[in-house]
């Protein structure tokens, strides 16, 4: 799995390839904790390469979001595919998420 912070002026973008299963999402989590955080930044996670998630996983896209939220910001997941967007379905994150 590989994972991408850029921090651009005015927004984080965050890139997700490969599968974050159990295993990767523990390295995932160091690379992203930051993003718990984001100051008033808007944060995008392109997830074009993203082939799987885990629970895991979402869990923490929600920590994430909830720390955007608190403080003032969005989070858009852009380039999901079915797969993963059938997970967003099932789990209900569909609703809590914006996507485009």
């Amino acid at each position: 799995m590989k994972t991408k912070i850029e921090q651009l002026e005015d927004k984080y973008l965050v890139t997700l390839a490969g599968e974050m299963d159990t295993a990767a999402a523990a390295a995932a989590e160091e690379v992203l904790q930051p993003l718990y955080n984001t100051n008033g930044k808007d944060v995008v996670i392109d997830c074009t390469d993203l082939e799987y998630i885990a629970s895991s996983g979402l869990r923490i896209l929600i920590s994430i979001l909830k720390g955007a939220k608190a403080g003032g910001s969005r989070v858009v997941l852009k380039n999901v595919n079915e797969d993963i967007q059938s997970v967003f379905e099932l789990t209900g994150f569909i609703n809590i998420f914006e996507f485009e």
